[in-house]
């Protein structure tokens, strides 16, 4: 790099430019424009604008110099490898240690810990705890002991995590809700449209105690549970969550943490998105005043009779944009059909004036009865197998099976007689490709069904949480930290997206993770870090999204320690 001066007859400026090869071709480009002569003095009190210039190129040269360092590592072959094993560190939590702090999830650490007068680092323990859940989920233990190979190592002991954990408890609410506002700095937030819904997490004990209850669980396993409520906004960001005993109706946790995100956030207009277990009336008349609204699924075989007809009437349906009335009868009932048909009305029941919006899809229609055919086919194979068959959930083909203790003449059978159900699968049938939901919007149909259509995201969400995250079993006992647990759960989510979002969602979560838990280095003892990954597409994205680079042959330790420092910038990941 070099000085170069250009003088013009208002000005004379003075640039840092360097020689490059574009196209096979040596130029030259500007690396940085020092500004002109004239507000150098006005800045330099004095000192000579040219002389400052030429040692700030030299300088900019001796950082270059040393971040191409050539790193010679002497080998023997005379020499045995050591019986120990090479330890490898883990680097690519540097990414999201980036988002960590960008976030200011250190500085609430600090704050937290300055206000208990608290002795142990408190943020280096969360930190872990996030990074460790994303790249190691397992024991708070088996997470402390996976943080012993990071780059940077923790600074904490494994008995102060638990009292961390019982601290964080404290402090929920305040956490999630400077996060949301750090969050603004960093990921595009629509925080127009929310999501809501719940999930319950099983626990292998026998005995409920204040928290972990016995109830309905998704997993339907016989043990106490807890139940997560979460809300999601229009961007796939979680926004808030709330931890209830396993034994609560589901429906009355959306209204307590709506209103905690309209008095802690700031918020006050959005269209609460939810299915029609959570849409109690009492949760959609709490969303049908002030600037708030409401999108409920509504199960087209729980209406009233007489909307159901007119729902399952084929006669009245609507295209987008489109004036005519047409009979779905008429219309191509081929998958690759891919329009959706619909119809509306206004009801009132339990003075609540909504609208019912009814689609007809011929895709969906075709995939709910390849479905349907697979489960008949089970159910026919278990026909003959009568004792396998007990009580029948919603979506098990046993329902499709009913049995017989006695013969035609009425007289008690020998054998228990199993047979198809056709009048029950008759009955299914018809409700083949139809969906509904109720709201209070009286916006474009379209605009209403692609909000709603978006409500696979917060199911998403609660599977990476079970699946990726491995956010049970939960080994914890106190109320406290069980509930600091799904905080460290659910801040590892909210990384995890801006990281998508960061990378503009061209990667699967289990991509995401896998690269980055792959990441790995082999320390050069005093010399600095050998990459032990594969170098990839995602990996070079990563990089250039978060502005740093450990793809280098050889890092040493100096160009190390300048990459943490980057991450702990939290200016290097914010909006433009």
């Amino acid at each position: 790099m070099r000085l170069t001066i250009s003088k013009s007859p208002n000005a004379t400026n003075i640039f840092v430019i360097e020689d490059v090869k574009e196209n096979g071709k040596r130029t030259t480009r500007v690396v940085e424009s020092l500004g002109s002569v004239k507000e150098l003095e006005a800045k330099l009190n004095g000192q000579d604008p040219i002389e400052w210039a030429q040692a700030y190129v030299k300088e900019l040269n001796e950082k270059k110099s040393q971040d191409q360092e050539t790193v010679i590592q002497k080998l023997s072959t005379a020499k045995q490898i050591p019986k120990e094993k090479i330890n490898k560190v883990q680097s690519g939590y540097l990414f999201l240690q980036s988002i960590y702090t960008g976030l200011e999830l250190d500085k609430i650490c600090h704050s937290i810990s300055s206000e208990t007068k608290t002795e142990y680092n408190l943020d280096s323990i969360l930190s872990r705890l996030l990074y460790t859940r994303i790249l190691n989920p397992s024991s708070k233990r088996s997470s402390y002991e996976a943080s012993l190979n990071y780059i940077e190592p923790p600074d904490f002991s494994l008995h102060q995590v638990y009292r961390a954990l019982s601290l964080l408890s404290q402090n929920i609410e305040k956490i999630e809700m400077q996060v949301y506002k750090n969050s603004l700095q960093l990921a595009e937030r629509n925080t127009k449209v929310l999501y809501y819904d719940c999930t319950n997490y099983f626990f292998e004990i026998e005995e409920e105690d204040s928290l972990r209850k016995y109830g309905v669980g998704k997993q339907h396993q016989p043990n106490p549970l807890v139940q997560m409520g979460l809300f999601m906004d229009g961007s796939g960001m979680p926004l808030a969550f709330c931890i209830d005993e396993g034994s609560k109706n589901e429906q009355n946790t959306l209204t307590p943490l709506e209103k905690r995100i309209i008095k802690d956030f700031n918020l006050s207009e959005f269209i609460v998105c939810t299915d029609a277990g959570l849409g109690s009336t009492d949760n959609r008349k709490f969303n049908n005043k002030q600037n708030r609204s409401y999108i409920v699924t509504q199960s087209i075989k729980r209406l009233k009779a007489h909307l159901k007809e007119w729902a399952l009437d084929p006669t009245g349906w609507h295209l987008p944009n489109v004036d005519a009335d047409i009979d779905i009868r008429r219309v191509s009932d081929l998958s690759s059909n891919t329009r959706i048909y619909y119809k509306e009305r206004w009801i009132n029941e339990d003075g609540l004036s909504q609208r019912l919006i009814v689609t007809y899809s011929p895709k969906y229609k075709n995939y709910m009865r390849t479905i349907r055919g697979r489960q008949i086919e089970r159910a026919q194979a278990l026909a003959d197998k009568p004792a396998k068959l007990k009580q029948k959930r919603s979506n098990d083909p046993k329902r499709f099976l009913s049995s017989t203790h006695c013969t035609q003449d009425g007289e008690i059978a020998q054998k228990e007689l199993v047979r198809l159900d056709v009048d029950r699968i008759a009955n299914e049938e018809q409700y083949d490709g139809f969906y509904g939901v109720c709201t209070n919007l009286e916006g474009d149909v379209d605009d209403i069904l692609k909000i709603n259509r978006r409500r696979w995201e917060i199911e998403e969400s609660f599977r990476v949480l079970k699946t990726e995250f491995k956010a049970r079993p939960v080994h914890l006992s106190r109320e406290d930290r069980i509930r600091a647990h799904f905080l460290t759960c659910f801040l590892s989510l909210l990384i995890l997206r801006i990281l998508e979002q960061k990378i503009e969602n061209k990667y699967t979560v289990p991509e995401i993770i896998t690269t980055l838990r792959d990441m790995e280095m082999v320390p050069i003892k005093s010399k600095g870090y050998i990459p032990a990954y594969t170098r990839t597409d995602l990996t070079d994205t990563l990089h250039e999204k978060f502005g740093f680079q450990t793809d280098r042959e050889v890092l040493t330790q100096n160009m190390m320690k300048k990459i943490i420092q980057h991450t702990e910038n939290p200016k290097t990941l914010r909006k433009k």
